[in-house]
């Protein structure tokens, strides 16, 4: 009888610790989190006219509409920003971390057929979401960087400053927390259907609980410590003050958005490699 001398390169096996990552496999697999990617942008974009160009109408048309009600009906002002700069520097980044969660809380339910197939790591799917939502991301940051340059142009009073070094760490962020977020609905919705539907409802009007559509300075002061419970208010607060040199900076804001990212990743993680040990039973 031969022995069998093979050498396994790679063994799948259960996890037995929740807190289990497996990071190194996430880097193996780093060409299916590519073709993710690509799949993601194709399908979305397929059999349409305009293609990625609605990367761009989007924005424009939120932000014009955001500017007839908010700002010409609703008369709420822009601490002395243009309103084109003010509405679409916080649309930017909202439709960035909204995206993130929605199509991560969608994971376990939309890959079923996937799943049940073949093995890959899991964690690829809702990192390929994250990373998707970057490209019309910095599509949208291109065009917000033309608006910019006209309003500077004519004379505006907004500026650049040093804190826009902190931009890729405010992506970061934005990206950990949609993503922490998104495993966490992802992981309940398997069993319960019906908190998708109140997700998709609820980050809409979570929205209005982020200064997009106004500035932190005009809330009332009984109002606004509810609103900076709020993680995305440092960041967009943040983002705003670095590129247009208006609005409100305070280091304990960046740090409270971390420190709730940080917390609830954990709890997704956990969430999320547990039911991927039995969602196939479920779903």
């Amino acid at each position: 009888m031969k022995e069998n001398n093979e050498e396994w390169t790679m063994v799948i096996k259960p996890q037995t610790n929740w807190l289990e990552l497996h990071l190194d496999d996430l880097w193996r697999y780093r060409d299916l989190i590519y073709m993710f990617v690509k799949r993601d942008f194709v399908s979305q974009y397929k059999q349409t006219i305009l293609g990625p160009l609605w990367f761009l109408i989007q924005p424009v048309i939120t932000t014009f509409t955001y500017m007839i009600i908010f700002g010409g009906i609703a008369k709420i002002p822009t601490d002395g920003i243009p309103q084109p700069l003010f509405y679409m520097s916080g649309i930017m980044m909202w439709n960035y971390f909204a995206s993130c969660l929605n199509k991560t809380a969608d994971t376990f339910v939309s890959n079923a057929a996937i799943f049940g197939k073949v093995y890959f790591p899991r964690l690829t799917v809702p990192i390929s979401n994250v990373i998707s939502g970057l490209v019309s991301f910095f599509i949208q940051l291109g065009l917000f960087a033309v608006v910019y340059v006209y309003f500077f142009a004519k004379g505006s009073d907004v500026h650049i400053n040093s804190y826009i070094l902190l931009l890729p760490y405010l992506i970061l962020l934005m990206a950990l927390l949609g993503l922490a977020l998104g495993i966490i609905v992802s992981s309940l919705t398997t069993k319960y259907r019906d908190l998708k539907f109140l997700v998709s409802f609820g980050v809409q009007l979570l929205m209005y609980a982020t200064p997009v559509v106004y500035p932190l300075s005009v809330l009332p002061e009984k109002y606004k410590k509810y609103v900076l419970m709020n993680p995305m208010t440092g960041i967009v607060e943040t983002f705003r003050y670095s590129v247009l040199g208006q609005g409100t900076m305070e280091w304990w804001y960046i740090g409270y958005s971390t420190v709730f990212t940080l917390v609830v990743l954990f709890i997704g993680v956990i969430l999320f490699n547990k039911v991927e040990k039995n969602f196939m039973d479920t779903v």
